[in-house]
């Protein structure tokens, strides 16, 4: 068996420009298909990611076409259930910032301190929003590491003032921590056209602003999230005593639609990469039969010595699967190494399975010997004779 492998480097090797072009054909084309795989789990892993961070897991409540609000009242109903493990309210606003010198659009986050339980929020300097804050109405706020950079160069700006417009008022806040930015990949992508994020006590941003309404909950369960979704929304319009008082989304959801719409574009440009498999194994079929054609004598002297049609089949299907091979692996190894290139620029961390890698590299190998057979197969089957005389004439 060996010898056949020694045999097949031989032949290619003989025509290294020939060989070279058909290589780099295959290369190309299982290094689109590793790319786009390693891109998918890269993706779906860093949209997994930023949507936890963003508390994009669990179930929001919010008010539904026949009531006008949701209350503290509701927020208690919430908690108070066996199949919520968290509930926290989120008031959400867009406004102006001033910090410093400068003036930017922000999203007003009113929560409580529950927050942390339902989104990722990792304090880098300062600390989180208390219980105290809230019930005093505390006129503190956190903000988030990008947006304290860009004011003052420094991620530290913990004992700061700020100043949010708010009713038309300009009112002043305390920075009383500093967390790290949450949408790493929003930023990396978009860079200033994601806003900062401010997080303030609810109480004192329905206080300054002159309402009740808690705008939506969430909440956090580790029960069936859509049964507990339809269990909650029937509990709380019940409350009301009307129908579709209030509404139930289920992020979790939405989360699996994302993913199952991520897993079929990474079909869909998986196969248009294929397609250049199939070209290059065409290539391969084109390059064996020239082969075969060249090697007629060859093929005639072997046989005239004892040569079976398998010993003569066999030498070519390997020879098409070596050629193959190496194209595989070389395509294989350059979309690793332009992933992991992409992920550096980016920041994000690379996601590659190597059941994944092999799978693409034996795939090819599979079309390179599949294309293989029919060269093989008229290389087998030429008679001694017949052979010897083509070359001859």
């Amino acid at each position: 068996m060996i010898d056949y492998f020694v045999n097949a480097l031989k032949h290619i090797t003989r025509k290294k420009v020939r060989s070279f072009l058909t290589v780099f054909g295959i290369a190309v084309g299982v290094m689109s298909v590793v790319l786009i795989t390693i891109i998918s789990d890269v993706g779906q892993s860093a949209v997994n990611q930023e949507l936890n961070d963003l508390g994009a897991g669990g179930i929001l409540i919010s008010s539904g076409k026949n009531t006008t609000e949701l209350t503290d009242t509701q927020l208690s109903i919430l908690r108070s259930n066996t199949l919520v493990d968290s509930a926290t309210p989120l008031v959400v606003n867009y406004s102006t910032v001033k910090l410093k010198s400068g003036a930017d659009d922000c999203v007003i986050w009113g929560v409580d301190q529950s927050i942390s339980s339902m989104i990722r929020l990792e304090v880098l300097h300062g600390r989180l929003i208390s219980q105290n804050d809230v019930q005093t109405m505390a006129q503190v706020c956190l903000v988030d590491e990008s947006y304290a950079k860009s004011m003052y160069h420094r991620s530290n700006i913990v004992g700061k003032e700020l100043k949010i417009l708010m009713n038309g008022v300009y009112r002043p806040f305390e920075v009383v921590g500093v967390i790290k930015s949450g949408g790493n990949l929003l930023q990396s992508m978009m860079g200033e056209m994601v806003p900062c994020f401010t997080y303030l006590p609810y109480t004192t941003m329905q206080a300054l602003e002159n309402k009740t309404d808690l705008g939506q909950i969430m909440v956090k369960t580790s029960q069936d999230s859509q049964k507990t979704a339809d269990t909650l929304t029937a509990q709380l319009n019940e409350e009301y005593g009307v129908k579709d008082a209030v509404k139930a989304q289920d992020l979790n959801s939405q989360m699996e639609m994302i993913e199952s719409l991520m897993r079929v574009v990474t079909l869909i440009l998986t196969v248009i990469a294929g397609i250049s498999l199939l070209v290059s194994g065409l290539s391969i079929m084109t390059v064996m039969l020239v082969s075969v054609s060249e090697r007629t004598r060859e093929i005639g002297i072997k046989k005239s010595i004892g040569a079976t049609r398998k010993i003569i089949l066999t030498e070519f299907l390997i020879e098409s699967g070596l050629v193959t091979l190496i194209g595989s692996v070389a395509g294989a190894a350059a979309g690793v190494l332009l992933a992991l290139l992409g992920c550096g620029v980016l920041g994000i961390a690379p996601v590659i399975h190597l059941g994944s890698v092999l799978g693409c590299i034996l795939f090819a190998v599979g079309i390179g010997v599949i294309f293989g057979v029919y060269p093989a197969l008229k290389a087998a089957s030429l008679k001694p004779v017949d052979a010897l005389r083509h070359e001859v004439t």
